[in-house]
Order: C-alpha cells, then structure tokens, then sequence
C-alpha cells in the first residue's frame, strides 16, 4: 500500500490530523537516528512524560525539606544500618546522600512506574491514536521500530533516573553540606569520588529498569489501547512487588526482576560488593531478552490495521 492509498483513507476516525502526522512520521524515518530522535521528541514532548519527570522532581526536594524540619532542633533524622531508606540518617552531614535517600525511595514505585506507563503506552499508544501503520510504512520494518520504541523507553530510564539524582544533588547542596564521603565500610573519600559513585550509582539504578521495560513492551503489543497496556503493566509490577515481600515465597524471589533493585548500595563499599549487583544485572538481561523476543513474536506476526 503506498502513502498515498493510506493518505487517502480521510473518512477514518483519525482524520486528517492523524494522517499528516503520519506522512510526516514516514518522512523523517528513512534513517535510524531519525526514526530514534523522531521517538525520543514524541515521547519527552508529551505532557504526561513532562507531568512524571515533574513529580520524580518533587519528591526528593520534599525529602530534603522533610529531613531540614525534622533536624532544624538539632535531632537526627530516619535511622540507622546503612541500607536502602536509611541512607536518609546522613543526610545532615553530607548533602550528597540525599541522592542515594532519594534514589532508594523512588525506586520500589514512582521510578518504575513512570517507565511502566511510558513503555506501555510504547506500541499500544500508537495503534490507539492510529498512527502504527504509518511509522510502518516507512523503510524501517517491525523489528527496528520494535528496537526504537526498546531503546527511547530505556532513555527515558536514564532520564528519569538522572532527574530524581540531580534534583537531589541540587536540593542536598542548598539545604545541607557536602564535603567527604563516609562510604557504607567506613572508608572516606573525596567528594569527587563520592559524585562519580552518585553518577555510577543512578546509572545502575536506570539499567535496574530495563527488564521491567521489556515486560511492558511486550504487554503494549497485546493491545491497541494504551491506558490498558499501562494499567497492565503497572497492575504486573505491584504483583510481583507483593511477592517480592511474601517470606514463604522466598524460593522464587531471587527470580523476580524487581528482587536485586536496592543492591546498588553496594556501590557505596569500599570495596564494591559486586555480587548482588552482578546477579541484578543478569536477571535484567534475561528479561529483555525472554520479553524482548515475545514482544518481537507478537509484533512481527500481528496484523496492523489501526
């Protein structure tokens, strides 16, 4: 079918909106960098992709503002052990852990929801508003656009991640100091060192992502409707959080992608604990690729006709 028998068809619910939308798609895909840069501008010019970067903002400059109260007599904030949320106790003496506090409190639901709505909404949202077809038409085939809408939700991953740890930095320094790093085993080290494991550490939190990324793209080539492909798959996070936290069903914990999230602490060892890491990493990977491929199953063999 040629472009212009689909730009013809003026009598469908779309319209001519949705049909110059369309052409304009094809138009500036005929390269791979384009097709990407087309999906990163689509994605962060939506101004529900600008409302959750917006909300990930809020919360650690809410934290920082919570931690400077409770401390202003001169007490001590959250608690001790030097995991996950209690990060938030070093917070007074080094404005820098407010990243790592942030970071470990965004992570269990506001992190992964945000990439479960953007990758959700990857395939289904384009069918929804009848735009598939004509990104489709472009030279660039199923499995590259299946690869581009991969490879814009894993930016947004990274971005998302990036703006909760700057936002913090940035509220961290304003409220509290910054100076040497106390790492988790004692160690001191300079606050260069201890920005660079920041930089390290949000890195490793967005790739914590990318499997829970997969699950949802794989979901979003199931339906043509968006709001069910999100729903669905942040409907799926909550469950596998639930029994995550379940003690009798530990056997099957240390297979749940969202099980090894927190291990990015061990980044703050000196020196570094690798195991946990290693072995989240790995189950990410795995399921990219188990979610990965049945996304490209579904898409490759399903019939475009929105």
């Amino acid at each position: 079918m040629s472009q212009a028998d689909l730009a013809g068809e003026g009598t469908r619910p779309e319209s001519q909106s949705v049909a110059s939308s369309g052409a304009r798609a094809v138009k500036g895909h005929r390269r791979p960098s384009g097709l990407l840069r087309s999906e990163l501008l689509t994605t962060f010019r939506r101004s529900r992709t600008i409302a959750l970067l917006g909300v990930l903002a809020v919360i650690p400059v809410l934290v920082g503002i919570a931690v400077k109260i409770e401390t202003a007599d001169g007490g001590s904030a959250g608690g001790g052990g030097g995991g996950g949320p209690a990060f938030i106790s070093q917070i007074t003496n080094n404005g820098l852990f407010l990243v790592f506090t942030s970071l470990a409190a965004t992570l269990p639901f506001f992190l992964p929801m945000t990439v479960g709505v953007v990758a959700g909404d990857s395939v289904a949202g384009e069918a929804n508003a009848g735009t598939l077809r004509y990104l489709l038409v472009a030279p660039a085939g199923r499995t590259r656009l299946l690869l581009v809408k991969y490879a814009g939700t894993m930016v947004f991953c990274l971005a998302a991640t990036l703006v909760v740890a700057v936002f913090a930095l940035a509220t961290g320094a304003v409220l509290f100091p910054l100076g040497e790093v106390t790492l988790l085993s004692g160690t001191s080290v300079p606050l260069s060192e201890g920005l660079l494991r920041a930089l390290a550490i949000a890195v490793a939190v967005a790739v914590s992502l990318t499997g829970l990324a997969a699950l949802g793209l794989f979901v979003s080539t199931l339906t043509d409707s968006g709001i069910a492909a999100m729903a669905a798959t942040v409907g799926l996070l909550l469950m596998v959080q639930i029994v995550d936290t379940i003690p009798q069903l530990h056997a099957v914990q240390p297979y749940l992608f969202p099980h090894y999230w927190l291990s990015f602490a061990d980044l703050l060892r000196d020196p570094v604990y690798w195991d946990e890491l290693v072995r989240n990493f790995g189950l990410q990977a795995l399921y990219t690729a188990v979610f990965g491929s049945a996304a490209w199953a579904r898409f490759t063999g399903r019939d475009i006709t929105a």
